[in-house]
């Protein structure tokens, strides 16, 4: 009667949505906070308290601290790429793009995973896997690349599209006019500026940290492991904050606590633990079909809270990547489906035809 109310419980929609709406939220609390703050500040304090939180936990379940240097060894690794890497790119990233869009390129880390877990552990694809990750190349593109390079390609290729154009307010007259947006020339620094570039390296980093986990889980228990990886990975944040950063807390009020509050408990440290839980009860599967609810989310808020609007481009790239997601997440099961689907109408043509 226990087991069956707790299997209930993990499959309740609110518990199974939980995650991904703190993720999403998470995302336009720390874009409100930013702005009175420094992004490593920002990036070590979402890790260094949620970390200790989940080391607690650890501790009343009495689980297992690591003992061997490997274990140790591959904590560090995790700390380095999925901790420090991952939260320093996403916070700086933050200065310069938008909560919505930032989660949306930060959710495209399931199509790296699946591209590095086919070279690496040979997991197959598949028909539907192939086709999401091609969705999702075009999707990130279009949210993540400057409007003016994706119109001069299109435009050499022959393809016109009706909102490609810019309004042009001439000198000394009250005329406005529509323009074509003309391609600008390839420039690496202004690349290297833009935060959804810096969102996209965010998004490798957790993607090659989500595989080191694997490794991770071989020599250490994940939950105690995940604590000391976001205590290892917060604290060269922090120092670099210190040496590179002026003013990390001088202009903090209280709303800006309650949100770095928020996002470090709900928006790392319970989600974190949620992941882990559902994972141990055998629910990864749902979970995984419901990871596009995290910039569903974040563009929810973030337009209501923040005032954050798309540009058409963006919201084409974003529809392309919700897609791409879902595909690769269930292309197991969407391959079930349809196989299924397909020998089930040729039963019934081999029941309908006439016996000769």
């Amino acid at each position: 009667m226990q087991l069956q109310s707790q299997k209930d419980f993990t499959q309740s929609p609110i518990f199974l949505i939980a995650p991904f709406f703190f993720l999403g939220t998470a995302m336009v609390v720390m874009k409100f906070v930013i702005p009175n703050t420094t992004p490593l500040f920002l990036a070590a304090f979402r890790l260094l308290p949620a970390g200790v939180l989940i080391l607690l936990v650890a501790a009343v379940l009495k689980l297992p601290q690591p003992k061997t240097w490997q274990a140790w060894l591959w904590i560090s690794i995790f700390a380095l790429v999925d901790g420090a890497m991952f939260q320093g790119f996403l916070t700086e990233g933050l200065v310069n793009t938008g909560a919505g869009l930032g989660a949306v390129l930060i959710d495209a880390q399931p199509l790296v995973v699946a591209l590095l877990s086919r070279f690496l552990f040979s997991e197959l694809i598949g028909l539907w896997g192939w086709l999401g990750l091609a969705i999702g190349m075009a999707g990130i593109c279009l949210c993540g690349l400057p409007a003016d390079w994706i119109y001069g390609l299109l435009h050499n290729i022959g393809i016109s599209l009706p909102f490609a154009t810019q309004t042009v307010l001439q000198a000394g007259e009250q005329v406005i006019e529509s323009q074509p947006i003309v391609a600008s020339g390839f420039n690496w620094q202004n690349l290297l500026n833009s935060g959804e570039f810096l969102m996209l390296l965010a998004a490798l980093a957790m993607s090659f940290g989500t595989i080191i986990v694997r490794y991770v889980k071989q020599h250490a228990d994940p939950i105690v492991a995940t604590g000391w990886h976001m205590i290892l990975g917060g604290v060269p944040l922090m120092v670099l904050s210190f040496l590179q950063e002026n003013n990390q807390i001088t202009h903090l009020d209280s709303g800006s606590w309650l949100g770095l509050g928020y996002a470090t408990i709900f928006g790392t440290a319970i989600t974190y633990g949620i992941f882990f839980y559902l994972a141990a009860v055998g629910n990864i599967t749902s979970v995984s079909a419901l990871i596009f609810l995290t910039p569903v989310f974040a563009l929810l808020f973030s337009g209501f809270l923040l005032g954050e609007q798309l540009t058409e481009l963006q919201w084409i790239g974003v529809v392309f990547t919700l897609i791409s997601v879902y595909l690769v997440n269930q292309r197991e099961q969407i391959a079930r489906m349809v196989a299924g689907k397909s020998s089930g109408m040729v039963s019934e043509m081999n029941v309908s035809e006439p016996e000769a």
